[in-house]
């Protein structure tokens, strides 16, 4: 008798859900939904590209920065084939092992994320309060360990979830909340005792975002303290105005964040549609955004977006040769 009940009650996939009551203008909606995963592909592999390729970029900062948009680049991949799906298809199933991974990846990124913006608050409290020592404090092994402390962190704490989700029953209804799989939408599907995934997933958060997030201002409190003792105004503004970007960067990352999370655990009586509008901006926004502040903030990297484009520009005219640019002076690094 078991048996058959879990054959009646066990599903066999759960169900994405879109945008509901918007089902007819599915194919419309994919359309900006499709620009904003080009860019975010193509924006952070144009960081990764220029970093890469121009040697006096390879410093702390622009290293961090090309961790924090492989990560995006990540979190756009791994949600990219359910989203667009949904839109363009209606394939709402997902077999319960898919289900899984996605969240795996979704969730193991993201704490990366938040170990990267973490990374970049640090770099810019030592930039700012002892920059004679930058180079010595932030080396690149020192750089390299805190990349793999990052990645080991985000996989072996979320390891443990999709193990623990996969040996429950889930005899209610399957139809998750978003287009893509999260271990708190998924968690409530099942009929088991959910208790321990709820706890330990408690504890996940707390013990990466909310720390990272906690250390993350104390930087920033310190950044202010050794900003505010900067005699010149113009010099405390240069200050300052290197911040904005990873400002921004936390601002985007954290704030969808923290929110969704909230939502999921605590509001049973909010709308489902601010939490699909809240999961779509978590998932895609970041991505798409802080190749764009970056680009726009830092002279650097805007220097040589500018100049990548000319050089191909050029390059592709008629009657242009190599030789035609070999007289051409070298141009030294714009400080930000």
């Amino acid at each position: 008798m078991s048996a058959v009940n879990d054959t009646i009650f066990q599903p066999a996939v759960f169900l994405l859900t879109g945008i509901p009551g918007l089902e007819d203008f599915h194919v419309w909606i994919s359309i900006p939904f499709g620009l904003m995963y080009v860019i975010s592909i193509l924006g952070n592999s144009l960081i990764l590209f220029i970093i890469k390729t121009d040697p006096t970029l390879h410093e702390p900062m622009y290293i961090f920065l090309s961790m924090l948009a492989i990560t995006d680049l990540g979190i756009s991949i791994s949600t990219l084939p359910t989203i667009l799906s949904i839109f363009w298809f209606n394939s709402r199933e997902i077999s319960f092992d898919t289900c899984f991974a996605q969240l795996f990846f979704i969730h193991s990124l993201s704490f990366i994320e938040s170990a990267m913006l973490l990374f970049m608050a640090f770099d810019r409290f030592v930039a700012i309060y002892n920059p004679l020592r930058y180079a010595s404090v932030l080396t690149p092994l020192r750089i390299a360990k805190m990349g793999l402390v990052s990645l080991l962190r985000g996989v072996v704490l979320i390891f443990p979830l999709p193990i623990l989700l996969k040996q429950y029953r889930y005899c209610q209804a399957n139809i998750l909340s978003h287009s893509y799989c999260l271990h708190q939408d998924v968690m409530k599907m099942a009929c088991s005792d959910i208790r321990v995934n709820s706890v330990y997933g408690l504890f996940v958060i707390v013990s990466t975002v909310g720390l990272d997030s906690l250390f993350i201002l104390l930087s920033y409190v310190m950044i202010l303290k050794t900003v505010l003792s900067i005699a010149s105004h113009a010099e405390r503004l240069k200050a300052l105005n290197t911040c904005v970007s990873h400002v921004c960067a936390v601002l985007l990352f954290y704030t969808p964040m923290i929110g969704l999370s909230v939502i999921h655990r605590f509001g049973k009586n909010s709308s489902s549609f601010i939490q699909i509008v809240m999961g779509y901006v978590y998932m895609m926004v970041p991505p798409l955004m802080n190749p764009i502040v970056y680009s726009v903030k830092s002279k650097q990297i805007r220097v040589r977006i500018v100049r990548l484009f000319i050089k191909e520009k050029v390059s592709s005219s008629p009657g242009y040769s190599a030789g035609d640019m070999g007289d051409e002076k070298q141009v030294p690094p714009i400080p930000s």
